[in-house]
């Protein structure tokens, strides 16, 4: 397969990102890096990346494009994108509102282009491994989460991180809610309690979340940047060297034969013959281990794949990340204004403020 030629939107800390795994990719050809900050292009320039200021000096031969800018210029970058043709990954969220997000989706699929949003977390092995065995738990009855990583002070000296809609709700929440429809599927409705009490900011510091789901589990979710645990998922996959790992499962999933743990896999289920039930002790298997990747250059190659014809069932589909956006929104709306709020109830311009 000859490598897919594609251009990097934005070179701040996710673009570089991308980039780098571009050039680690041998399914990936880079042909351009836009960004229209000058003293940043110049930088990159020297570095020998192939720098350009707007889309329309990328090289006619470019079929695909990562964009990695600020979320208001999702929009503007997809449909330019999408109208030269190109297969895209937005990163999250698709849009800066679930309109602009609707409108990304519908132009990808009158092309009938590849569209992905960049929840790279489904490419880890673990994640994989985790959707696939929730049959050995039986039936499910409902998904604890816990997400609680202490921001360091300095973390809100920077304005527009204590400006509304820069909590954890907003930031870190989305990339749990797709996991879990990753691994559970469709959720229905949200309920949350916010809280800004240990910083005292505009913005929550900590939110309780109640989930929901199409098939009629239930979850919680406990998400915080102000408490300080082993608990989340940067800290349990390592993935983040910016943030101290832990290797604690921050996820447990419980159905009506067995329990998961996530991300360690361990699963506990039936020990002897007959019903499974409270006086029987589970029997506890330990998951397995799996040598550690980087999700963002399985995504890219995952991508790449699929650009070249190939079926996949593991990257987030714009569709999937409207999904996971409008329930993020949807937490937002219910903490705001005190009560549940279902799927299709969030207002398509709707900023979560």
């Amino acid at each position: 397969m000859a490598p897919l030629p594609l251009c990097v939107i934005g070179a701040g800390s996710i673009g570089q990102r991308h980039i780098e795994v571009a050039g680690l990719s041998d399914r990936i050809r880079l042909t351009a890096v836009i960004e229209p900050h000058a003293p940043l292009r110049e930088k990159l320039a020297q570095q020998g990346l192939p720098m350009v200021a707007s889309i329309d000096e990328v090289p006619a031969d470019t079929r695909a494009a990562v964009i990695a800018t600020p979320t208001q210029d999702h929009h503007a970058s997809a449909m330019a994108c999408l109208s030269r043709g190109w297969a895209v990954i937005v990163e999250k969220p698709t849009g800066a509102t679930l309109d602009e997000a609707r409108e990304i989706v519908a132009q990808a699929e009158t092309k009938g282009l590849p569209l992905f949003t960049g929840h790279h977390r489904r490419c880890h092995p673990f994640s994989i491994a985790a959707r696939d065995a929730l049959a050995d738990i039986g039936d499910l009855v409902g998904v604890q989460g816990l997400w609680s990583l202490r921001k360091h002070d300095t973390y809100y000296d920077v304005d527009w991180r204590r400006a509304p809609g820069a909590g954890p709700l907003l930031t870190n929440l989305t990339h749990e809610i797709d996991l879990l429809r990753f691994f559970v599927g469709e959720m229905t409705e949200a309920s949350a309690l916010l809280s800004s009490a240990r910083r005292g900011f505009v913005i929550e510091d900590t939110a309780s979340i109640a989930f929901r789901f199409a098939n009629g589990a239930l979850g919680s979710f406990l998400i915080s940047d102000a408490g300080a645990s082993p608990w989340s998922f940067e800290a349990a996959s390592y993935e983040n060297p910016a943030i101290a790992g832990s290797g604690e499962d921050y996820v447990r999933l419980v159905g009506s034969a067995g329990a998961l743990a996530f991300p360690s896999l361990t699963r506990w289920g039936r020990s002897a013959p007959g019903e499974i039930e409270w006086s029987k002790p589970l029997g506890r298997t330990d998951g397995q281990s799996f040598d550690r990747i980087d999700p963002l250059l399985a995504q890219i190659d995952r991508f790449a794949a699929v650009v070249a014809g190939a079926r996949d069932d593991v990257l987030c589909t714009g569709t999937d990340g409207i999904k996971a956006m409008e329930m993020t929104l949807a937490a937002a709306l219910s903490g705001h204004q005190g009560h549940p709020v279902k799927a299709g109830e969030v207002p398509g311009d709707y900023k979560g403020v």
